[in-house]
């Protein structure tokens, strides 16, 4: 009589599977009648997980009753063919993550130069656009003629002055006149004498030369143009023997990358790969740009310009010893995020998952926080489709 009731209440268990795979039928069937409706992406993505989700339940729920089943009744049980997979055995590695921005290459020294008066007509030029120019080199003559004839006039008014000054003088070493008519007959003197130096010194201002070494990188001036020293209308000397990598960087980094932070920056033009630090990291929020500036100092290349375009990655993550998985292995149920593993159990192998909590991304990599440990083995190919306890095999 037990053994009569055992065989029924396995018939009824394998009705119960028959009904969960009939459902699960349904089920897709259903998925792939919604892909033929009309809906936005991102319904048809929610209706995509929820139905794998279900799956993922049905597959387990199968897997329960197949288990049940085999102990009541060992001849009713179903051999499954194992199902080919790929594994990677996981290992203790460091893992880093990069902020990948662009920036551009500039240089340490870059001068616009200026006139040291107010500026004025040029008359000469003596500089061109790519020339070598050397610190005190002369570059251009502004007219100077106002300033010349004014030194003139200056110079006959101290010969006149002298003379009144001697004249005085004469008159009282002969006690003749008064010590304040020779005391103003010196002032006079003097003062021209000033107003000569004065003038002087704004014919040396006509002399425009350069204050630092490099290389005239822009000459926009031109012989009868009015030259007041602007960036627009000058000359600008680029010296490239100290050169940075300039890079803008949104606020949310900020608590992220400090003055010292590694950085491997890519010339993208010269296939050029250099691995520096922040040199320099700006103390102030842009107000438009809602980000910060830093800078790093590279070796010196003649094949390097300035505003060339420089790719930075940013380290601003590390750690030594991580779990890493590639992206594509994370699935999601309605628990949470797992990973399917293997999983050697008596003389079998079968696929167990395992919920984990996951980090940040590099790459195709992710951080596993917690969940997996090293010396497991994950699916790493073939686990679409797998469910909790199936039959697993590999290549030899």
């Amino acid at each position: 009589m037990k053994q009569h009731i055992e065989i029924r209440f396995s018939k009824h268990k394998l009705h119960d599977m028959k009904k969960l795979i009939a459902l699960m039928s349904i089920t897709l069937l259903a998925a792939c009648g919604a892909t033929e409706k009309d809906g936005t992406l991102a319904e048809k993505q929610a209706q995509l997980m929820k139905l794998r989700s279900e799956q993922v339940k049905v597959s387990e729920e199968i897997t329960k009753l197949e288990k049940e089943i085999g102990k009541m009744d060992p001849s009713a049980t179903i051999i499954e063919k194992p199902k080919l997979v790929a594994l990677k055995q996981l290992s203790n590695q460091e893992f880093q993550h990069y902020i990948d921005l662009q920036g551009k290459v500039d240089a340490e020294n870059i001068s616009y130069v200026s006139p040291r008066g107010m500026g004025g007509l040029v008359k000469e030029l003596y500089v061109k656009r790519g020339d070598v120019v050397n610190k005190g080199k002369l570059l251009m003559k502004l007219d100077d003629a106002v300033q010349r004839q004014q030194l003139e006039t200056a110079k006959t008014q101290l010969a006149y002055a002298k003379n009144l000054y001697q004249r005085q003088k004469n008159l009282w070493d002969q006690n003749i006149g008064t010590e304040v008519q020779l005391i103003n007959a010196k002032n006079n003197v003097d003062q021209v004498e000033h107003n000569i130096s004065t003038i002087t010194e704004q014919i040396s201002m006509a002399n425009v030369y350069a204050e630092v070494s490099g290389v005239a990188d822009e000459v926009t001036i031109r012989v009868g143009e009015n030259f007041n020293g602007s960036p627009q209308q000058g000359i600008k000397i680029v010296n490239t023997n100290s050169l940075k990598v300039v890079t803008d960087i949104p606020e949310n980094y900020l608590s992220r990358v400090k003055q010292g932070t590694p950085v491997i920056i890519t010339i993208p033009d010269l296939n050029k790969k250099i691995n520096a630090n922040v040199t320099v990291l700006s103390q102030s929020i842009g107000l438009t740009s809602r980000g910060f500036t830093i800078e790093s100092k590279i070796p010196y290349d003649p094949s390097m310009k300035p505003n060339m375009v420089a790719l930075v990655k940013i380290l601003d993550y590390s750690v030594p010893n991580a779990i890493a998985v590639p992206v594509s292995t994370i699935q999601t149920d309605e628990k949470g995020k797992f990973v399917l593993v293997a999983v050697k159990e008596g003389n079998r192998m079968v696929a167990r998952k395992k919920p984990i909590v996951v980090g940040e991304l590099s790459g195709d990599l992710i951080e596993i926080k917690s969940g997996l440990t090293a010396g497991e083995s994950i699916i790493s190919e073939g686990f679409q489709g797998l469910y909790e306890g199936q039959a697993l095999t590999t290549t030899p």
